[in-house]
């Protein structure tokens, strides 16, 4: 062996194994911290307002899923997506947020980095229904959720539905709820939906405020690409092309 090859045998075995060890997990998570933010990252479904696509109920364990943050770099939303959004800010007079005190607010933010707890901002998934310059409404009469005077494919929402339609004078079993609309989508906005509809808050719940209940296209995260926990429901979260009918 020549005298480098020993030397750097030696300094090798010089490393203690309490400063080694640190070295690597700290370099592990910072590719992690990367990879998450720029890449893509796992979230954890907190709610059945997603019901059956994704799975999720305060007290059980909610499915874990993978968040694309680099497919809308090289396009755009469009309906059928499911999607992770920040809340816009109108959103959050229901969010309580769950922030940990102390010591324990840096696990809960690593945490929710590797999908093993729910992130202490307000971050929602839903499905994309309606997209800018578009027209949405359910009206009486209406077979179902309309986009431009047409009814949107709607096979993937939880049927039956959570809760039944009581008053059938202000919605109906079609709408999945009470009436709506006709509201024009904004340009760069989107109007999302629970497939669980009749336990979701989303657009349609927040019609009163100044993006009409819409999403900003600047507040989507990512594209929900697939569920990766538990293993028995690992696959592939299906993107529908809900207006093909159209």
């Amino acid at each position: 062996m020549s005298k480098n090859a020993k030397k750097a045998e030696e300094n090798k075995r010089e490393t203690p194994w309490y400063i080694e060890i640190p070295v690597v997990i700290i370099v592990t998570f910072a590719i992690m911290f990367v990879l998450q933010t720029f890449v893509g990252r796992l979230y954890v479904i907190p709610s059945a307002s997603m019901e059956p696509t994704l799975h999720g109920c305060p007290g059980c364990t909610g499915d874990r899923i993978y968040v694309d943050k680099i497919a809308y770099r090289m396009g755009e939303p469009e309906p059928g997506d499911v999607v992770v959004f920040k809340a816009p800010e109108s959103w959050n007079n229901r969010f309580t947020q769950q922030e940990a005190k102390g010591p324990l607010s840096g696990l809960q933010n690593l945490g929710s980095y590797i999908g093993l707890s729910s992130p202490d901002e307000n971050d929602m998934v839903k499905r994309i229904v309606a997209t800018g310059g578009q027209t949405i409404q359910c009206q009486a009469g209406d077979p179902g959720i309309m986009v431009d005077g047409k009814p949107i494919d709607s096979s993937y929402k939880l049927q039956p539905p959570t809760y039944p339609v009581a008053d059938q004078s202000r919605g109906s079993d079609a709408c999945d709820g009470a009436y709506f609309g006709p509201i024009k989508v904004p340009e760069g906005n989107y109007f999302v939906m629970g497939d669980n509809r009749t336990n979701s808050a989303d657009s349609r719940y927040h019609l009163g405020d100044e993006n009409q209940g819409t999403v900003p296209g600047e507040n989507i995260v990512g594209k929900v690409q697939a569920i990766v926990l538990p293993f028995n429901r690992i696959g592939g979260v299906e993107d529908y092309d809900i207006q093909s009918a159209q």
